[in-house]
């Protein structure tokens, strides 16, 4: 197969997971938001009320008591206006209100189910971001750690933890695509800033709303980077495929079957905000 050549003016400084998750699924509302910069697409409910919890899982991680972690929570998302929260079909006022009441709630469950026994880790880092440069790729990647803790397997290793708030535990366990995607950014960045091996990519999810039977409402999944050579190499690849196929002269076309960013890209699409590359 011939290589593609890749021209340096690039539309964009790197990929991401989320920015290569948005090109594979909706190549036009990546290009809104990834190139144009344009960043007026409402959140989810479930996202806003999953930020909430990273901030206050960044505020604990970081020191706080709990009770001080969950209210910096609380007020990030209080702070989110209507107009950034996408309430379906809740379209007055009234019915506004009450979901958000509805999320606040959800909310303290969720950080409270999570903090009634935190994980415990030798923590390095909070919130780390990181921008690396990895031989053989055109760009550079992007990341952010929730956390970066001394590895409990192999001494003088780092690991990376990463909360995941969610309506139903994952069914693929650690196999899963999106998790080892996500795993290989978060390496290349990690290993980057601390120059020590890192070992593993543990995914630690809490689940929002409580187990009928009781089970626990934290499940850990951990991806050995040892053990994801190939995942590594498919990692290679995509990321020159995706950096090739951005910078080749095309039309971006919507995605209607989208459920995130269908709609808003069939409007974009019909309104011809974006014009064809020359």
């Amino acid at each position: 197969m011939a290589k593609r050549k890749i021209p340096k003016d690039l539309p964009i400084k790197y990929w991401s997971h989320s920015s290569l998750l948005s090109f594979l699924r909706n190549p036009l509302a990546w290009y809104k938001r990834y190139v144009e910069l344009i960043y007026d697409t409402p959140s989810s409910p479930s996202g806003v009320v999953g930020r909430a919890a990273h901030v206050a899982l960044q505020h604990f991680y970081g020191g706080l008591a709990k009770e001080g972690a969950i209210e910096l929570g609380l007020e990030q998302l209080r702070n989110v206006a209507d107009f950034e929260i996408n309430f379906g079909r809740a379209k007055t006022r009234a019915a506004k209100r009450k979901k958000r009441e509805s999320m606040e709630r959800e909310y303290l469950q969720a950080i409270s189910f999570y903090l009634a026994k935190p994980p415990k880790f030798r923590v390095l880092g909070v919130e780390v971001k990181g921008l690396a440069t990895v031989k053989g790729l055109p760009i550079p990647l992007k990341a952010v750690s929730d956390l970066v803790v001394a590895s409990s397997v192999e001494k003088g290793a780092v690991d990376i933890v990463d909360h995941k708030f969610v309506d139903s535990f994952s069914s693929y366990r650690a196999e899963k695509t999106l998790f080892v995607l996500q795993a290989i950014f978060n390496y290349y960045t990690v290993r980057e800033i601390y120059k020590k091996p890192v070992g593993r990519f543990i995914i630690v999810e809490c689940k929002k709303s409580r187990n009928a039977d009781g089970s626990p409402q934290i499940r850990r999944y951990t991806i050995t980077y040892k053990k994801q050579a190939h995942d590594f190499v498919v990692f290679h690849r995509l990321i020159k495929d995706a950096t090739a196929e951005i910078v080749r002269p095309r039309l971006y076309l919507p995605n209607p079957s989208d459920m995130f960013e269908g709609e808003n890209s069939f409007d974009i699409y019909r309104l011809g905000l974006v014009e064809e590359e020359s």
